[in-house]
C-alpha cells in the first residue's frame, strides 16, 4: 500500500524554525528521522503530504490505495498491528488526532487540500494506548531517550557489531554497544549502563572522550578529544561534537566542535557553534522556561525547567557567543558578540548582542554555496527557492524592517 505521511498546520508552527525547511516527519529524534521510522515499520518508503513551497523537494505520490500517517507520531509495534487491520476508509484516530487511515485516491486528494477536517475523511477506529507525538520543539529532546532505546533495538535487530578492539578503551555494559563498519574509537571510556551507545559507519570517537548512554552517533560523525557526552544525546550524519553535551539532537551535517556547553538543545542541519559558545539550560530562580512561538508571535511557557537553545538550519555563531535559557534561532542568521543574546533570533538575522540587521538573501546563498562546497555538495534550485521562500516569509519577525 502507498504511504504518504502528512502533518497539521498546528504542529508544523509549534515546530518552527525547523520546519521552515522540512516537514514535520524529517524531524530526528532518537537514532532515527520520524519518516524513517515509519518506512522502517512499515517495510515501505513514504511520500509527503507538506507545504507547497516545500513539496518539490518532498514530493507526494498518490495511488488507488493509500495509507496516511501522522508524521508527528513515532510509531510502535501495537500502533502498527492496529494500523495493519484497519479498512479502507478507516482512521486510527486518538482524540482528535489521526493517527493513520487507509483511504482511495479520492480521499487521499481531499486529505491533501485540507487536512483539518480527517473526521469528515475517515470512519473513527479508537486507538487507547500511549502515543509519543513531536508536539512542540521541546519534545524533540524531551523524548530523545526512549526514542534511541527504542530506535537501538530496530536498526541492530539480527545484527552484530563490528565491536570495538583498542585496548586503551576503557568499556561498561558492551552489551549495549553497537558499531558499524568503518566506526573507530581510541583511548574513550563509553557507558553504556543506563543506556545503548550507537556508533554509525564511518564514524570517530577521539582520545579521551567520555561518553555515558543513551547515545547516538551518525555516519562519518566526530566526537573531538576530551569531549563529555553525558547521555541521551543524537549526533546526526556528518556532524561534530566536542566539549560538553548532554540531551541535544543535532539533526546532521552541523559543527559545535569546541569546548562550551550544549544542553537541553536541538540544532538543525548546516549549523555552526564557535569556540566556547555555551547555552544556558536553566534559570537561576528555576522557573519554568519560556521560548518563542512562531505561531503565537510571543513568548511561550515549556512547562519544563531545562531548555537550552533551538537554532534552525544554516545559522551559526562567533567564538564566545552566549545563549539565555530557552533561546531560538531562526532559518540562516549569523549570530556574533559578547554579551547574552536576546530569547529570540530571527530568520535572516545578522545579529549581535548590541543590535540586529537583516542578513541580504542573496550574500546568504553565497555563504551557503561555501558551505555545502566543502561537504562535495552544491545548492540546487530547489533549496533556493525554499531559502528564498522562508526569507520573504519570515520578514514580519524581523520588526527593524519596517
Amino acid at each position: 500500500m502507498n504511504l504518504i505521511v502528512f502533518e497539521s498546520s498546528e504542529i508544523r508552527d509549534n515546530l518552527l524554525p525547523f520546519t521552515f525547511t522540512r516537514p514535520v516527519s524529517e524531524i530526528r529524534v532518537g537514532i532515527l528521522k520520524l519518516t524513517e521510522k515509519w518506512e522502517k515499520a512499515l517495510h515501505t518508503t513514504a511520500s509527503f503530504f507538506t507545504e507547497a513551497y516545500l513539496q518539490p523537494k518532498y514530493s507526494a505520490k498518490i495511488s488507488s490505495e493509500n495509507l496516511l500517517v501522522n508524521g508527528a507520531v513515532s510509531p510502535d509495534e501495537q500502533m502498527v498491528a492496529a494500523i495493519n487491520q484497519l479498512k479502507s476508509g478507516e482512521g486510527l484516530f486518538v482524540g482528535e488526532v489521526l493517527l493513520a487511515g487507509k483511504c482511495d485516491a479520492a480521499i487521499a486528494e481531499a486529505v491533501k487540500k485540507n487536512p483539518t477536517q480527517l473526521h469528515s475523511y475517515f470512519k473513527e477506529i479508537i486507538y487507547e494506548e500511549e502515543i509519543v507525538a513531536i508536539r512542540n520543539l521541546w519534545d524533540i529532546f524531551a523524548f530523545n531517550r526512549q526514542e534511541i532505546i527504542k530506535d537501538f533495538k530496530i536498526v541492530t535487530k539480527g545484527r552484530k557489531s563490528a565491536g570495538i578492539r583498542d585496548k586503551y578503551t576503557s568499556i561498561y555494559g558492551e552489551e549495549n554497544i553497537f558499531v558499524e563498519e568503518g566506526a573507530t574509537v581510541k583511548a574513550a571510556i563509553l557507558n553504556a549502563e543506563e543506556g545503548p551507545i550507537y556508533l554509525g559507519k564511518n564514524s570517530e570517537v577521539m582520545e579521551g572522550a567520555i561518553i555515558r548512554g543513551a547515545f547516538a552517533m551518525l555516519e562519518g560523525s566526530i566526537v573531538a578529544m576530551g569531549s563529555k557526552v553525558r547521555g541521551d544525546t543524537t549526533v546526526g550524519p556528518f556532524s561534530k561534537i566536542g566539549g560538553e553535551v548532554s540531551n541535544s539532537v543535532i539533526f546532521g551535517y552541523s559543527n559545535k566542535g569546541h569546548e562550551g556547553d550544549l544542553g537541553n538543545s536541538v540544532l538543525g542541519e548546516w549549523c555552526n557553534l564557535g569556540a566556547d559558545t555555551n547555552t544556558s539550560n536553566l534559570k537561576n530562580n528555576y522557573s519554568n522556561v519560556k521560548i518563542w512561538s512562531h505561531s503565537k508571535m510571543e513568548l511561550t511557557d515549556t512547562g519544563r525547567q531545562f531548555c537550552g537553545l533551538m537554532m534552525g538550519d544554516y545559522s551559526r555563531c562567533g567564538i564566545n557567543t552566549m545563549f539565555n535559557t530557552g533561546t531560538v534561532v531562526g532559518v540562516g542568521a549569523n549570530i556574533f558578540g559578547g554579551g547574552f543574546m536576546p530569547k529570540f533570533i530571527p530568520s535572516f538575522s545578522w545579529s549581535s548582542d548590541i543590535e540586529m540587521t537583516s542578513y541580504r538573501l542573496d550574500k546568504l546563498l553565497e555563504t551557503v554555496e561555501r558551505i555545502l562546497n566543502r561537504r562535495n555538495k552544491s545548492l540546487n534550485d530547489e533549496e533556493k527557492s525554499i531559502l528564498t521562500h522562508i526569507f520573504r516569509h519570515t520578514c514580519k519577525f524581523r520588526t527593524w524592517e519596517k
